[in-house]
């Protein structure tokens, strides 16, 4: 016999000898009770002479365990549970030898309030009656919560699943139902198999909801679900769905891989989405809105999710990657392919100018010491949940763009059509995908990519003139805080260049891979512009005298995410100590025309960060600063929209007000959303959707007790996902102490979902009047605050310290996590407390410039 040993190699990976091919499951969840029992055959294929067999099992209780095999022999099994590992061990009495095996197990478990595994999601109808349903989140390693099975993506199986529910409610799976029965009083729905599919990608759903009419897309039929009540807020939700199915069939040149597709919405929810083949869940907010009360943003988040979502049935679900280092293939791509398809179905929206925002919030964290590459070492499940960062989605796919950009969009698209045609069914890694790519593209894909997948950080790209007769390219690593190590890394940069010779315009197109290159220039150019077009993943760094001319001839010569880009760069070279703080805030000036959201965005974001850092005497100067700048704007675009007037400028439009009104602190801007809100009470439709969250916001900020109650109520009784975002987050916004106290007390004592109270403790310590006191609130309730919130929640609540600026802040943030020994998996807490320092350090640099500058308003 050979014993079962791997265990003592990898403590997080199973043993390969034993393999499962098919999941015949049957789960009796009781609502009521939050208890679920459970049976299952699995299909096992033994590899070698054993003795044990491993699996992933945890939160469960397992009563027995037996083998047989097409003899009819059969074994019954010592269980013995390892729930500090997540394992089962099945220990036989005899040897079980090489082939085909069914191991059956009966167990138990419950369904948990952690959002994770097999769980509870409760709402209340319009009687204010409330309901229980019964949902799945398995991704990364939680399915080991609703069964024990081999829990790692490359233990592929067929799965066919029967649900044993009350006859009041109904059940949606991964496949169509295939047979129901009603059986000693208990509705049996049995759904038809699965594709070869991993299992965190395995979906059940029990409860009251109720279904779209279905569109269909080909052969397969596509519904939207809901809880009773909110169908009417389907459809915009419906139609992206059918929209991007469509687009994504054609561009990847291969039918959809499930035999239907539903899309759920479900009320409470961890994450964003989840890509369960053909059950693909939501939370609400992500799927369900009113086209005619969301603004622009909001029904940007819908379309995206939904696209973004629906491109894993192919890249995740069809082809997975092989382990959780790998998870950057399944995610990264479904983030460039939610643009593409968006952008597709709504080319006014302009996805790729806007996603350079999503895009330097990439850079934000990859410019630390402390980042990673986009493929990490990944051993335990702790550090798979750390993964779905920005580095894996919005780094990930900006290379990828870039890579795009550089071989031609079609020869990409051919390359990752075989790439699915390759690995369909399967798994792959990194180096599966550039093959594909470099066949089609008949280039060195992987010499060209591996450094941005595999080693961490970007460049920055500096240029220089040398004469008049070329400009020289240098790269160095950038980083905020200064790094020896840095300077030591180069990369493969495909570098776009427009050169301005007149009213003529030149290109280059060169590939940047030693330390610096000269790049000879024609006579008569008057100036440069690196990174044409936007997509590189790199900093830009421009000599001064380049970065005059590039002014001097005029911003409105550069497309709009060429001057995101410009103004994006400028920040971070200042936040760095590149570019002194004067300079940058002259560079503002030149802005003041804009009218574009994105490049606004990235403005506003900065004079967010220095009012982190100014002290309560110094505020109103930084206040008067931002009114100068950000008024003329307003007044340009006035508070109601023009006729024909396209939604991006609508959207900017609120985000204006917004920030004249909160970080401007500007009176009249106050009393003219006041005004505007009671209009909007009165009659919702004479107020633009677009400007009411800003309105909500500024009233928030200025608000006393009487409208805390009334937001409260309006988050209580909202409409909509999004009215109730609205209003929840508004109460983390108001200056008042006592007023804050009570929204940080009802993050803790059931009064909002588990799935939005830690963002909205991170809103509170992200307000500069209750940091510090929601800091005190985070540490005096931290273990309550653990047991409570997801996992992923809590990670993120995290994140809000990086506001709490201030040298004495800062040593009180890292004592606390350092002596409660808090992990928070990957780099996470590394990467939140770089970003603290490097505030604190920009504070200590600046100050004598921000003083200065104060001193001149």
């Amino acid at each position: 016999m050979t014993p079962d040993t791997t265990a003592t190699v990898d403590p997080y990976r199973l043993p390969r000898h034993v393999i499962p091919t098919r999941y015949d499951l049957r789960l009796e969840p009781d609502l009521t009770a939050a208890t679920f029992s459970g049976r299952e055959t699995i299909t096992l294929r033994v590899e070698q002479v054993t003795s044990a067999i491993t699996m992933n099992a945890v939160d469960l209780t397992i009563a027995s365990a037996e083998l047989d095999d097409q003899t009819g022999r059969r074994l019954s099994a010592a269980i013995e549970l390892d729930e500090s590992l997540q394992r089962c061990q099945l220990r036989f009495p005899e040897s079980v030898r090489p082939g085909e095996w069914r191991l059956h197990l009966v167990f138990q478990g419950k369904l948990n309030d952690q959002l994770r595994g097999f769980y509870r999601s409760t709402y209340k109808d319009q009687s204010g009656t409330t309901h229980t349903l019964a949902a799945t989140q398995f991704e990364a390693t939680d399915a080991r919560r609703a069964f024990p099975c081999w829990d790692e993506p490359d233990f592929k199986a067929v799965f066919a699943t029967t649900l044993v529910i009350d006859p009041a409610l109904t059940a949606v799976s991964n496949t169509q139902v295939a047979a129901e029965s009603i059986d000693a009083g208990k509705k049996v729905m049995r759904f038809a198999d699965s594709i070869k599919m991993s299992t965190y990608l395995v979906a059940f759903i029990v409860g009251r909801m109720e279904a779209t009419k279905p569109i269909p897309v080909g052969k397969t039929a596509v519904r939207l679900w809901t809880v009773p009540g909110k169908q009417p807020l389907t459809p915009f939700g419906h139609e992206i769905a059918v929209a991007s199915l469509k687009f994504f069939e054609g561009y990847y040149g291969i039918p959809y891989p499930g035999d239907k597709l539903d899309l759920l919405a479900i009320p409470d929810f961890a994450s964003g989405a989840m890509e369960n083949l053909g059950a693909i869940t939501f939370r609400e907010t992500a799927l369900l809105v009113d086209p005619a009360s969301g603004t622009h943003g909001e029904l940007e988040r819908v379309a995206d999710v939904v696209a973004h979502e629906n491109a894993h049935m192919w890249f995740g679900d069809l082809v997975t990657m092989s382990w959780w280092n790998g998870l950057w293939l399944n995610e990264a791509f479904a983030t460039f392919m939610e643009m593409l398809a968006v952008d597709d179905w709504k080319p006014e929206w302009k996805r790729w100018d806007s996603f350079s925002v999503s895009r330097a919030a990439a850079f934000s964290v990859d410019g630390l010491q402390s980042t990673r590459p986009i493929e990490f070492p990944v051993r335990a499940p702790k550090d798979a949940d750390a993964m779905f960062d920005v580095l894996t989605y919005e780094k990930g796919a900006s290379v990828l763009r870039m890579l795009e950009q550089h071989i031609g969009p079609t020869v990409f698209r051919d390359g990752v059509r075989e790439y699915l045609r390759t690995h369909a069914y399967g798994n792959a890694d990194t180096n599966d995908l550039w093959v594909s790519l470099g066949t089609a593209a008949r280039q060195p894909v992987p010499e060209l990519m591996d450094g941005w997948i595999f080693q961490p950080g970007f460049p920055l790209v500096t240029a220089d003139m040398d004469g008049e007769s070329a400009v020289v390219l240098s790269q160095q690593r950038f980083t905020y805080l200064q790094n020896k190590q840095a300077t030591e890394q180069s990369w493969q940069v495909p570098v776009r260049i427009s050169l301005g010779i007149g009213e003529k315009r030149e290109h280059r197109h060169v590939l940047l891979k030693d330390r610096q290159m000269r790049v000879p220039l024609p006579e008569g150019v008057t100036h440069l512009l690196i990174n044409e077009g936007g997509h590189g993943f790199y900093r830009v760094r421009y000599s001064p005298a380049l970065l005059r001319q590039l002014l001097d001839t005029g911003l409105d010569r550069l497309a709009p995410i060429e001057r995101f880009n410009l103004v994006s760069d400028a920040w971070a070279t200042t936040l760095s100590g590149l570019m002194p703080l004067p300079e940058y805030l002259h560079l503002t000036g030149a802005f003041r025309e804009e009218r574009d959201k994105n490049v606004w965005a990235v403005l506003l974001d900065s004079f967010s960060f220095m009012n982190r850092l100014v002290s309560p005497n110094e505020r109103p100067a930084l206040e008067a600063c931002v009114r100068s700048l950000v008024a003329p704007a307003v007044h340009r675009l006035g508070w109601t929209p023009e006729a024909g007037e396209n939604d991006l400028v609508r959207q900017l439009r609120g985000e204006l007000i917004g920030a004249l009104g909160k970080l401007g602190n500007d009176s009249a801007t106050q009393q003219q959303a006041a005004e505007r809100y009671e209009r909007y009470r009165q009659d919702p439709g004479s107020v633009d959707p677009n400007i009411i969250p800003a309105i909500v916001s500024i009233l928030a900020h200025t608000g006393d007790e009487a409208r805390y109650e009334a937001f409260s109520e309006r988050y209580r009784t909202a409409a909509t996902p999004q009215e109730e975002r609205r209003y929840l987050f508004s109460l983390a916004a108001f200056q008042s102490p006592a007023l804050l106290q009570r929204t940080l007390a009802g993050t803790i004592s059931g009064g909002m979902r588990t799935q939005d109270a830690p963002f909205v403790v991170s809103a509170v310590l992200g307000n500069v009047y209750g940091r510090e006191q929601a800091w005190s609130f985070l540490k005096a309730n931290w273990d309550q605050m653990d047991r409570l919130f997801p996992k992923q929640g809590l990670r993120r609540m995290c994140g809000g310290i990086v506001c709490l600026a201030t040298p004495e802040l800062e040593q009180d943030v890292r004592e606390f996590f350092g002596t409660r020994k808090i992990d928070l998996g990957g780099k996470t807490l590394a990467q939140y407390f770089e970003q603290l320092r490097i505030a604190v350090a920009f504070r200590d640099r600046e100050g004598a410039s921000l003083k200065k500058l104060f001193r001149s308003q």
